[in-house]
């Protein structure tokens, strides 16, 4: 890339993001007081004070020194030098005081917002709708997390103390020219609109190169998160290369966005800095020529000089806060954008407790599909009788990890109900529908804590002994036991310190463990080995003793013993039997079963033939 050190990069555009929300700054402004300040009043009414005697400190100082040069240095007062040096000491620790007490206030604002947000955004990602999260690589959460959340709460603090400590400054020293000399004090003031209005124009560059910016933060968040879950593939595939060089250019474009926006704030400075050179120089000038003329003395001059050098810096802050506030404009754009996301599939109002007898479960006529409009399910109905399995099986894309997923109310169908018990789902609490039904998956979740925690996820009150018992009949305990910390042997990343086997038992004590009445199986046994899947299936068969199981499988050798297997295709159910039912049928099941078992040829070039028949539409659904 070519580097240009004063001129923008043309070339370098990206489309908006997904996370952005499009918000004004004054909506930001009036939020942060609504949402955060508001509620604080009382340490931002200490911090209000605290600035207020700050500024009024600041323009004590320029009275100080005009009495020190009018009545001791040109006056020769004697009686006046302790006094003053004493008034000066006691003027600078009130000061330095007040501003020690407004930044520590400030500071615990500032610190207190951040946290308050990024609450608010995780309790947003826990419940938001499951298919906008997966839409959204996990690397840009991250990167709104930790860059946007600074951004937003530097804004906030730029608002309270730009509008607040510095324009306190700017209107009691403000003030001061105008009691010495006001008409002095215009010559100082009208050169400011040039000021603000070379610093209006940049604005609008500001807030696009930070909104670049962040993109190009959150793109490489998520390389970076990518490039580490995968790093095996990239290194086996020999793509290392290839990786550096999607990093670099993140990195470089990224540099180039940030450039932007530092050259916008870098011509604000200037702006103000010009400005009020114009403005001292005419002071001087007509403060200079009255001097001569015997209408200002010495002390006056150099009082209106120190107030004029003593105004700079924050009025400088006052008139570059608009440039400032559009990189936290833009952050807050994406933080609420999240936070302001609607919860998933929200309890209807009077919902109530799901009364669980039996467990019995109800598909009336459910038909489901996903954001683009693609049909998974079409009038589904299917009857899970209480404390009996029902297995589903077919092509990928039938719609059987759906089922799971509407069970659980993780989405809602366009069309027909889910009861459990005769009770509706979606008229139940979400709480209360879930702590019922236990979940082992194809790909166990274990969380980076230790073993012992990892089985007692979702049970907080449970005990050691119980831990251990769902170990044993999840034949887990043995391995745990020769583990270097036993139960409190950390898992790792994603589990990362146990192979697969373990990583599935250690899921199913966890259900066991939860001990709820409906079981749902989501090819729990799909990825392991034979002697792996072996002492799994032991654990399973513990597992689903004396419960509702509702479970998806494609190999076969754990349906066998199911009480009903429904075979799916298209999204709705194709044959339904036992299985010496099924394979009497010797319809798409009993091929399924002997391409499965028998391997031969024959039966290869049957399931070749049959299967495009029988294709599974394309769509979200995973099995």
């Amino acid at each position: 890339m070519e580097e240009k050190l004063f001129a923008d990069q043309r070339a370098i555009d990206r489309a908006d993001d997904a996370l952005q929300k499009q918000i004004s700054a004054p909506a930001v402004v009036a939020r942060i007081w609504r949402e955060h300040l508001r509620p604080n009043w009382r340490l931002l009414l200490l911090s209000a004070v605290a600035m207020l005697f700050s500024a009024a400190t600041t323009a004590a100082i320029p009275t100080l020194l005009r009495v020190s040069v009018d009545d001791i240095f040109v006056g020769k007062d004697s009686s006046l030098v302790l006094t003053l040096t004493v008034l000066v000491l006691i003027v600078t620790f009130f000061k330095s005081m007040s501003e020690y007490v407004s930044k520590v206030a400030i500071a615990f604002l500032g610190t207190r917002f951040a946290a308050n947000l990024r609450i608010r955004m995780f309790e947003r990602i826990a419940h938001a709708d499951l298919n906008w999260i997966e839409s959204i690589h996990s690397g840009r959460f991250l990167s709104s997390f930790l860059n946007d959340i600074n951004q937003i709460t530097s804004t906030a603090g730029l608002i309270i103390v730009g509008l607040g400590q510095n324009l306190m400054k700017v209107v009691f020293l403000g003030g001061y020219l105008f009691y010495l000399d006001w008409r002095l004090a215009l010559v100082i003031m009208t050169t400011m609109p040039l000021a603000v209005m070379s610093m209006k124009r940049q604005r609008k560059k500001m807030r696009k190169s930070a909104r670049k910016t962040m993109q190009e933060t959150g793109d490489l968040s998520a390389l970076i998160v990518q490039t580490l879950r995968s790093l095996r593939i990239v290194r086996a595939y020999g793509q290392e290369a290839k990786e550096i060089a999607r990093a670099t250019s993140t990195i470089n474009r990224a540099q180039e966005f940030t450039m932007r926006g530092v050259r916008a704030r870098a011509l604000s400075g200037p702006a103000v800095e010009l400005a009020a050179g114009l403005g001292f120089a005419l002071a001087i000038y007509v403060a200079g020529t009255r001097g001569i003329e015997g209408d200002m003395t010495v002390g006056e001059f150099s009082a209106f000089m120190a107030a004029v050098m003593l105004m700079y810096q924050p009025l400088k802050s006052v008139a570059t806060l608009q440039t400032a506030l559009q990189e936290g404009v833009t952050a807050a754009g994406r933080v609420y954008g999240i936070i302001d996301r609607k919860i998933a599939h929200p309890d209807k109002p009077g919902a109530k407790p799901l009364q669980v007898g039996p467990g019995a479960i109800h598909f009336e006529d459910v038909s489901f599909h996903y954001a683009d409009g693609q049909p998974v399910l079409k009038n589904f109905s299917l009857t899970v009788p209480a404390k009996k399995t029902v297995a589903l099986v077919g092509p990928s894309g039938a719609g059987k990890s759906s089922i799971l997923a509407l069970v659980q109310r993780f989405f809602e169908p366009q069309s027909g109900r889910i009861l459990i018990d005769g009770q509706p789902i979606s008229d139940v609490t979400a709480q209360s529908l879930r702590r019922n039904l236990a979940l082992v998956t194809q790909e166990p979740v274990i969380f980076d804590d230790t073993i012992r925690a990892n089985i007692a996820y979702g049970r907080d009150d449970a005990t050691l002994d119980e831990i251990v018992e769902a170990a044993k009949a999840a034949a887990a305990h043995d391995f745990i036991t020769a583990l270097p910390q036993g139960y409190d042997t950390p898992a790792g990343e994603a589990g990362n310190a146990l192979s697969g086997g373990e990583r599935q038992r250690i899921a199913i004590a966890r259900a066991i463990l939860k001990d709820a009445p409906i079981l749902l199986l989501d090819e729990p046994t799909s990825a392991l080995d034979a002697r792996a899947e072996a002492k799994v299936q032991v654990a399973l068969e513990h597992l689903m003793a004396g419960k509702t199981v509702l479970m998806v499988a494609h190999r076969l050798s754990t349906v066998k013993s199911a009480d009903l297997i429904c075979v799916l295709d298209h999204g709705q159910i194709v044959e339904q039997g036992s299985h010496q039912e099924l394979l009497a049928k010797d319809g798409f099941y009993a091929v399924l079963y002997r391409t499965q078992f028998a391997a031969d040829r024959t039966d290869a070039n049957v399931i070749l033939d049959f299967v495009p028949k029988h294709k599974g539409t394309a769509g979200r659904d995973k099995t």
